[in-house]
Parts: structure tokens; sequence; C-alpha cells
């Protein structure tokens, strides 16, 4: 029926396991994948059982050994071909993005980019792993820091970002010399097969197959065995709250590593002096794009009382000019949500916000004009910061506006919550803008002055505090959390002094 799915290697049945190369038979079972905006099945990936999880993992654990000795610049090499193979499939795997998880084509291709984006990053920061020298306090000693690689990395990526989370991480982790494992969201386990056919000949052809090993199955059977195996010795993931406290629990038991990227509830402060057709603009793509499935989605909006008025009129006409539908269609600014279990969700929680007395100002239900998918209207909501229902993250387009008296209470419930991803505020004044990023302003990794809680750029570090979980991706140093530090003294004398100027023995 698509094209691109033929030109990506998407066939009717697909293997789900690939170390060196894809096995032909896992024996983990059927995963059928569907299409969100129809309802229809796109095709099939048979998962990897334990098994084949064993299989991968010593492909990997073999790679390592050559790829690990492998000077950083030329691993980045492998990273630049991988980026320019990607720049060659960025519509066919766009469109996949979008045809399997439900966002819009331009999400879709702009998630692609994100690929592109940080392998071009990487490709610099491959000769750019820089350690320090430091003054020994011993006479002729010499004293610097080195990184060395860790070894198999375990990447556990979500629905929203079913490309790009994954290349965050293993673009990063390849030029430092690791090697990677990847359990892809059952929800999205074609995106995970693409990519595995896109970069399978060009690692064949620089003779490095098995660093960049998939593992598509079950919780129980895949995701499991990787956050208890001692072998992994990082575990990244993407996903909920909930998620995350059983990856922490299970990799600190074995005193492994983990990056986790979590939940978010983020909110937008409105000033009274603030541009409001520019905030209207920045609220409605953070709380509309992706159909409210980013973990950078704006969730919450503190407007003073000065704005309520104009800014909440403001945001129903934006809203009522949404056009909701086919995500492939070029028309379209708004897609479906994944499942029905994300619909559900959703409707739960405005059930939840009539009894705590919250107030639909717009949606509230179910999108009837559209195809026979899961589509929703997107739901403004007149709330209270200190709502229950407010407190949680849904994966879902519903916005709460809530009302505050001045910036000092909008701060003060801006931080209420347990999440700590995305923040922004709209002003014009520089003292509230410093304020807001001071100290004493937003908890959050993220803090944006005149731009939406979404859309983070690869060059900065990406990740939240609290609940979100403290892990950091992308750009910056994010690269040190792929690597081991170690220390190195170097003693050029005769002598062998001891630090602190102990004595010891005769001399």
């Amino acid at each position: 029926m698509y094209d691109f799915l033929e030109r990506l290697g998407i066939k009717e049945v697909n293997s789900g396991a690939c170390g060196k190369e894809f096995i032909e038979n896992p024996g983990g079972g059927k995963l059928v994948s569907y299409n969100p905006t129809t309802g229809e099945p796109i095709a099939t990936v048979m998962m990897a059982s334990a098994e084949d999880y064993e299989a991968v993992l010593a492909d990997a654990q073999e790679a390592f050994k050559t790829w690990r000795m492998m000077p950083a610049p030329r691993r980045g090499e492998l990273v630049r071909l991988l980026g320019n193979a990607l720049r060659e499939y960025k519509d066919d795997l766009g469109a996949l993005v979008t045809l399997e998880m439900g966002k819009i084509l331009p999400e879709g291709l702009g998630e692609v980019q994100e690929m592109i984006d940080i392998c071009d990053f990487a490709v610099g920061q491959s000769r750019m792993m820089y350690g320090q020298t430091m003054h020994s306090e011993r006479p002729m000693h010499r004293m610097y820091e080195q990184w060395h690689p860790l070894g198999v990395i375990g990447i556990i990526s979500a629905f929203n970002f079913p490309v790009a989370v994954w290349a965050w991480n293993a673009m990063l982790a390849a030029i430092c010399g690791d090697v990677m494992l990847w359990k892809p969201s059952s929800k999205a386990p074609l995106c995970g097969v693409a990519v595995q056919n896109i970069i399978n000949p060009i690692l064949k052809d620089f003779g490095v197959s098995g660093i960049m090993g998939l593992t598509i199955g079950r919780g129980k059977e895949v995701g499991e065995r990787m956050i208890n195996d001692r072998r992994v010795a990082l575990i990244s993931a993407t996903g909920s709250i909930p998620m995350g406290r059983r990856v922490a629990e299970a990799v600190g038991k074995r005193l492994g590593k983990h990056i986790l990227e979590l939940g978010g509830n983020n909110a937008i402060i409105v000033a009274e002096d603030a541009d409001l057709e520019m905030a209207t603009r920045g609220i409605v793509f953070g709380s509309v794009g992706t159909a409210g499935q980013r973990c950078t989605s704006t969730r919450r909006i503190l407007m003073v009382k000065e704005v309520a008025k104009d800014l909440t009129e403001r945001l129903v006409k934006a809203y009522k000019q949404v056009p909701i539908g086919d995500p492939l269609k070029e028309t379209t600014l708004m897609g479906p949500l994944v499942d029905q279990a994300a619909v559900d969700q959703m409707m739960d929680a405005l059930e939840q916000v009539k009894k705590e007395g919250g107030e639909i100002v717009y949606g509230g239900g179910l999108y009837k004009d559209g195809p026979a998918g899961h589509f929703v209207m997107p739901t403004l909501v007149k709330a209270r910061g200190d709502m229950k229902i407010v407190q949680d993250e849904t994966f879902a387009p519903i916005l709460y506006l809530i009302e505050v008296d001045d910036l000092e209470e909008a701060m003060q419930v801006h931080n209420d919550v347990t999440q700590g991803l995305s923040s922004a505020i709209f002003t014009r004044n520089l003292l509230n803008a410093e304020n807001f990023l001071s100290h004493a302003g937003s908890d959050c990794g993220i803090a944006n002055v005149n731009i939406g809680t979404s859309g983070a750029e690869i060059g900065g570090a990406f990740g939240g505090e609290k609940d979100t979980g403290g892990g950091r991706e992308s750009g910056s140093d994010s690269w040190k959390a792929y690597m081991r530090r170690q220390t190195n003294t170097i003693n050029w004398s005769t002598e062998l002094p001891l630090a602190q100027g102990i004595k010891f023995g005769d001399k």
C-alpha cells in the first residue's frame, strides 16, 4: 500500500532480533503493528526470545573487543556514514514514523532530522573527548584523567520518538567506543526494523557488524532481562515514571548505571507584559503537537489574571482552527493518539477533571469527523493548580489553564509538581526572565524564555529533574555518561614520595 515500506525493507513479516545479522526466526512470538489513523494492521514483527537476546548480546560483546580499540575519530567516520544514509532515507523513514506512531508528517521528518543532526554533532565530538590534566603535589609526577568505553549500552526507547531517542544515545555511545542493544517500543516496532535495515549494510562494509543490535520483545522476556543483566553496563530508558522507577530499582540493585528520561508536567508562565500572539503560537504547538504525546508537551498554563481572559479566548479560537485527521496529509496539524489505551486514559482524566470541579472550555471528547482511528479533540480545561489530576501527566492533548494573582504565585505553582522536565515563560521584562532562570526560578532541566516547552535542539543536554529521572542525553557533555572516567598518575622520578607528605619506613 505504501511504497516507502518496501524501500525501507519492511516485509509482511519481519525479524525483530538482529546482532551481526537478522535472526531468521526469532522465538518470542508475533507482534502486529497497527496504523493508529485507521486501526488497520501494517505488518508483523517476530519478537526476540530469551535465547535470541543472548545471541544478540553475544555478538555485541564480541564486537566490543575490536570496536573499543578503534580510534575515536575513526568511529566518528562510521557515524558520518550513518548520517549520510539517514539523509538518503529521510523521507521514507519520516513517513514510517508518521504511519506507525501517528505524528504529522512534518514532525516525522523532523524526528529523522534530529537523527541526522546528532550524527553531525557526534562526528565533531569524536575528536573532542577531552580529559583534564592536574598538578600533582608530589615532585616529578604527572596526573591526568582519561575516558574509556563502558561496554554494552542498553537503549529502551518510547513510542512517541521511535527513532530519534535511539540515535541520541547510539551515536554518542558509538563514538565513545560502546556497543548497543536496542529495545524499541512495542507500539512502534517497524521503525526499529527499518533503522536496522538502513544501518546494517554500512556496519558490514565498515567491518563492525554487531555493534548496534536490535531486540524487539516483551518487557518480561527482553526488557526485564536487559535491566537486570550485569553485562549491560548502562541502561538508557525513556518512558513513564513507573517504568523509570522499575529500571532504577533493577539497575541500582546491581550497582549499574542508568540514564532516565521520564515524564514531564510542563508549564508555561504568561506574564502581564507577554506578547500574547507569540505566546498563543508557542502554547498551541507545545500542547497540540504530536497530539500531546511528547514528554515536553505543554500541560499547564499559569497566566496572571490581567491576561487570563484574553489569552483564554485566543487559545479557544486557535484550537477551533486545528485541522485533525490523517497525519500523512499536508494540511493536518494533529493526528491520532497512538492506541485505544491512550484514548481511554484521556477520557478517564477528563472524568476526573469534572469530579474535581474543573471546567472544560473546549474539546473534551472524541473526534468523529475523520478516519476511524484513535482521534480525540484537543482540550482546554480551566483548572486549579492543586487539583490532583493536574499533578499527574496525562499523555494526551489536555491543557490546564490556571489563573494566578502574580508571578510569585505562578512560580510556586509551577514548581509544585513532582516532575521537572521542561518549562517556559513569556515576558518582555528582563527582570522576570532572569528571575525565572535563577536559582529561585524554574526547577526543571530545561527552562526557556519566549519559546514553548517543546522542540529542544540536540546541541544542549536534554533531560529533567525530580521524577523526570535526572538523566541527560544528546548535546553538551552528555557523552561522558557513556564512558568511565579514569585518573592516572605517572611517576617519572627515581624516588617514591607519598601523597599528603606521609613518611613510611626509614625515608
